[in-house]
């Protein structure tokens, strides 16, 4: 990612298997909308009211970090497969906005939440050898087969968004791989990517890259799907702890995208048992009002 590109990109040791090395199999192309730096954009018109239809008092949260939390990983992880994992038919709830797969799930795929979860349940499986990437919403092993609310595959050395109006394993049809802070790029000092991030409520709309909204409200100040925000440059990031402070720092340079509905400000990231819950923790003291929406529109020439 960006500068990741050419560096080998490793998920969680506890929780999933390394992924192939950058240069074999990127997570997406390094001009990818993901990979494309906001700090030089313009601050788009009405972004102080969004800030504060999102809620400008309220704080960010890492929404992953070490060990368990009700008895699952906390945050999404990843599973990495190879081309001689059997594929299998997958039955949707959403069908018609869903690819129809095969999808090559293996009997111990890493569900968000654990296997027992009655969270989101999403599963993310990168197969290093084809380089796709599958995301499942809500799967869920029925006896001999498999069911999800939704799925989609991307191929990862592509920018081919989903077809307008479809959602994906996330609303706002976005893939959630190449949205999530993992350790290992934290560990080697810079995240060269945009985060993945929630909000409690969206408008209904969504705008590029998303393809889907997930929402009846139309009050304008509230964000759409595939809003981008960023963290202000006059935000003192000096004081904070170091895995929270590159963080920060992405989010200054790269900013983060409006995914999904869920807590307000809440940022997505891989489960490792080497984050420091301590120093993430520290993200809580970050207001939303901290944050400014920026204006994409130039990252589609």
């Amino acid at each position: 990612m960006g500068a990741a590109v050419v560096a080998t990109i490793a998920a969680t040791a506890a929780w999933g298997s390394p992924l192939p090395p950058a240069k074999a199999c990127p997570l997406f192309p390094a001009d990818n909308v993901w990979n494309r730096r906001v700090d030089t954009l313009l601050v788009r018109s009405g972004s102080s009211a969004t800030v504060a239809a999102i809620g400008g008092t309220k704080t960010m949260h890492a929404d992953f970090g070490a060990g368990l939390w009700n008895g699952g990983p906390i945050g999404i992880p990843i599973t990495v497969v190879g081309k001689a994992q059997r594929k299998s038919r997958v039955t949707f709830e959403y069908a018609g906005e869903s690819d129809k797969g095969p999808y090559p799930i293996p009997p111990d795929v890493r569900i968000e939440g654990g296997p027992s979860s009655r969270g989101d349940r999403h599963a993310l499986i990168v197969d290093r050898d084809a380089c796709r990437l599958y995301e499942l919403y809500n799967l869920r092993r029925r006896g001999a087969r498999w069911t999800a609310g939704s799925g989609a595959i991307w191929n990862l050395r592509s920018n081919k968004l989903r077809p307008a109006g479809w959602t994906s394993a996330d609303a706002a049809g976005l893939p959630i791989l190449p949205g999530l802070a993992r350790y290992d790029e934290v560990a080697r000092g810079r995240i060269d990517h945009a985060l993945r991030f929630t909000v409690s409520r969206t408008r209904r709309a969504y705008e590029w890259p998303a393809r889907h909204h997930a929402s009846s409200l139309t009050d304008p100040a509230l964000p759409a799907m595939g809003a981008r925000v960023r963290l202000k440059r006059d935000f003192d990031i000096s004081g904070f702890p170091r895995q929270s402070r590159v963080i920060l720092r992405a989010l200054k340079e790269y900013g983060m995208i409006v995914a999904d509905n869920g807590s307000d400000w809440y940022v997505s990231g891989a489960p490792d048992q080497r984050w420091s819950n301590d120093d993430l923790h520290s993200l809580g003291s970050v207001p939303g009002s901290a944050f400014e929406v920026v204006d994409t529109s130039s990252l589609r020439s």
